[in-house]
């Protein structure tokens, strides 16, 4: 009786969502007296629904998260983790293991099953954390098999490549895509590259092999070298995945692909561009959750944190950030905008492309083809009722107009600026045609920035800097303060840094600044007015973070002219 008030309850809450009408349900009750089966699954048969809809229904009711497992690739450390026999009696797929939290996500048809994940607790041993979310019924049987049938490590179908070991004439029906070495190859290197936290992959052609490198906190690193052979399938695939056209291989494409790996959502944006040994493929990974985060999870220094809310506060004006290419301006962007992210305004965002997709923000993507630059899309945007406006880069004159004149009739704009430090915007707007006039009053202030690795917290080292790092640091010979430098160990994978943070200067515009940029001051005179008002130049807060213990002198020399400070 219990069974069949749960059906029943299933079915109406179909209704009630209109996916499904009462005849349709009445079809599917009297079929189902034919045979047991769930009414989910017969809806499904009988063409009413489909098992997506009712996944996600289904999750929603209950207060979970849903998962298509067609996005998902396989985590072998997951999957070691839970025997194949148990996953198939017990109907769960480990889709994610998160090594630093120890979390485990299962995808399974039945969140309730409290006995099955009490043994699954009790066998894993104390300190796992079990994370559980709704899949569809046919889809969790058929990626059981796929996900348990097949190699899945780098190694593994490598040696299965070379070797040739598969016979796909005797797989059943011929075998399906899945069993094919070279999209488990990519899907496999696509999930290392993201669980080593980079943020590139790159796979460079030479003449006699195929480098492949990730940029990690920054920094390029080889992480394999195959024979050329593998070339053509890898670049196939990748196109394939990312729908571009696999015939052209002589221009230059544009690609994107999502997936779900580690058990989130993860973009990659794709680009080839033709060698002389091939088509160099890099993919930019764009990790939302990881890339995303509030201002009070940035590591930011007080002070820095309060004229970062004070400038959000201004009703109206440009924020302007500025920085070289990969110095985060567009993840710092982003953050703000959560910041002020809710339902009570209106966020509309023209960006080259979009990186991150976001709830209740309008986002679009210039597209020449139709004449979407960034000046017609913020003429256009200007007409969408909006109160916060983000343009992804000033770069010329027709764009840095529209955004001034957009401030000026009472709106918030967020943009980026190629300089190099928050005075030299200045100059820059100048270049591009901006009237001073037009700048003073309009700008809420500037924040340049960039990122340095940090150290790694388990393996860094102190000791006493010598005389020369003394005097770059600012530190007195009595005050032998340590400092700390990497070492290197295998939580860091022997690099001493571990993860990347941002060193900002911030410049907070106020009325006597808009009178020096009005009037033309010279450099030296922003400087010094800027400096009146506590303003810290990118070499001291690097300095600062030095000094923390955050990350070396050898990664702020890197990343940070520190030259400056004694001219």
């Amino acid at each position: 009786m219990a069974e069949s008030r749960k059906k029943l309850r299933i079915g109406e809450l179909l209704i009630q969502q209109g996916l499904i009408s009462p005849d349709q349900l009445g079809i599917a009750l009297a079929e189902q007296k034919q045979g047991n089966v769930p009414i989910g699954r017969l809806l499904v048969r009988l063409g009413f629904i489909t098992e997506a809809a009712i996944r996600d229904i289904m999750a929603r009711t209950v207060g979970q998260e849903s998962i298509d497992l067609a996005s998902v690739v396989a985590d072998p450390e997951a999957l070691k983790l839970v025997p194949q026999e148990y996953a198939r009696r017990h109907r769960l797929l480990p889709i994610a293991y998160n090594t630093e939290d120890r979390e485990l996500t299962l995808a399974t048809t039945e969140l309730f099953n409290i006995v099955a994940l009490d043994q699954l607790r009790a066998s894993l041993g104390p300190g796992i954390e079990i994370k559980t979310q709704l899949a569809g019924e046919a889809q969790l049987e058929d990626y059981i098999d796929q996900f348990y049938g097949h190699e899945l490590s780098v190694d593994g179908i490598l040696q299965e490549i070379e070797t040739g070991e598969i016979d796909y004439s005797s797989l059943p029906g011929g075998g399906d895509q899945y069993t094919q070495p070279m999209v488990r190859l990519v899907n496999a290197l696509l999930v290392d590259a993201v669980k080593r936290g980079a943020s590139d992959i790159h796979f460079e052609p030479e003449y006699a092999f195929l480098r492949i490198r990730y940029r990690i906190d920054g920094v390029l690193e080889t992480v394999r070298s195959l024979h050329k052979t593998y070339l053509p399938g890898i670049t196939v695939r990748i196109k394939v995945i990312s729908e571009m056209n696999i015939a052209e291989s002589r221009a230059p494409q544009d690609g994107r692909l999502s997936l779900t790996l580690n058990g989130r959502p993860i973009d990659f944006r794709v680009s080839t561009h033709p060698t002389i040994y091939g088509e160099n493929i890099v993919l930019r990974i764009l990790d939302r959750e990881k890339s995303i985060i509030s201002l009070d999870k940035m590591n930011l220094a007080k002070p820095a944190l309060a004229k970062l809310n004070l400038m959000l506060a201004r009703p109206e004006g440009i924020l302007i950030v500025t920085g070289p290419t990969g110095s985060g301006k567009t993840t710092t962007l982003y953050s703000l905008l959560s910041q002020v992210n809710d339902e009570t305004v209106n966020i509309m965002t023209l960006e080259d492309p979009v990186e991150y997709p976001l709830t209740l923000m309008r986002q679009t993507s210039v597209n020449d083809a139709v004449r979407m630059n960034f000046a017609n899309g913020i003429r256009s945007m200007m007409r969408q009722d909006p109160d916060i406006i983000l343009v992804g880069e000033i770069r010329d004159l027709e764009t840095a107009e529209m955004a001034f004149r957009a401030a000026m009739t009472g709106h918030q704009v967020f943009s980026t600026l190629h300089t190099n430090s928050a005075l030299g915007a200045f100059p820059r707007l100048i270049d591009i045609g901006i009237q001073p006039g037009i700048m003073a009053g309009n700008i809420i202030g500037v924040i340049a920035q960039r990122l340095v690795r940090v150290l790694c917290l388990h393996c860094k080292e102190g000791y006493a800097p010598s005389a020369v790092e003394r005097q770059v640091l600012g530190v007195t010979t009595e005050n032998t303060r340590q400092i700390f430098r990497p070492v290197g160990c295998p939580k860091c994978n022997n690099k001493g840094y571990k993860g990347r943070c941002a060193v900002m200067e911030l410049l907070v515009m106020d009325s006597d600044m808009d009178e020096l940029v009005a009037r033309r001051a010279t450099a030296k005179e922003l400087h010094a007015a800027a400096l009146a008002k506590k303003f810290r130049p990118l070499a001291e807060e690097g300095i600062a973070r030095v000094l923390d213990g955050t990350t070396s002198l050898a990664e702020i020399s890197r990343t940070l002219d520190l030259t400056a400070k004694f001219m």
